[in-house]
């Protein structure tokens, strides 16, 4: 029981993980510079892909850095759960819209990771520009991309240690 008492409390570091992530997609850049709307759907979009870069480079340490991953994607998750309280939304309602977000969730990180991965910012632009602008012509995506690849790669440079204390994002340009 003492054992217990002791062990560092999981999720506390998903915690940290998902407050500098959502630090960094509330920058206001984003919203003047880059044109990304100022809404709940614009902004879960932005939390979705700062929480994806993240995830992506603790996985890249293999099981150390899964788990932090791990607990970051569950922080995130329960995130949602508990704006969509916030909300209002109803305990019976709760399981249908988080099993919707769940999906537009997936599918996101789905479609960016495999960008990112590759290096495609035109996918990556036409992704971003149809989830975050709702505006497959928007000629901010490009620029919201090349934000995105350069924060994967500034994030990829850092040592394990300063990305679980102090991620260090790409600069916004535009």
């Amino acid at each position: 029981m003492l054992q217990n008492l002791f062990r560092p409390r999981r999720g506390r570091l998903g915690e940290s993980l998902y407050d500098h992530a959502v630090r960094q997609a509330r920058q206001p850049g984003f919203y003047t510079r880059l044109g990304v709307a100022d809404r709940i759907d614009a902004r879960f979009e932005l939390y979705t892909l700062h929480v994806l870069l993240l995830t992506m480079r603790l996985r890249d340490e293999g099981a150390t850095g899964a788990e932090a991953g791990q607990e970051l994607f569950d922080t995130y998750v329960s995130a949602l759960d508990h704006a969509l309280r916030e909300l209002g939304v109803g305990d019976i309602s709760v399981g249908k819209k988080m099993r919707k977000l769940g999906e537009a969730l997936y599918g996101r990180m789905k479609a960016w990771e495999t960008a990112l991965r590759d290096e495609d910012g035109t996918a990556l632009s036409q992704s971003l520009a149809r989830n975050v602008y709702e505006d497959e012509t928007s000629p901010n995506a490009p620029l919201l991309a090349e934000y995105a690849l350069n924060s994967r790669r500034t994030l990829a440079m850092q040592p394990f240690d300063a990305v679980l204390s102090a991620p260090q994002w790409a600069e916004l340009v535009a």
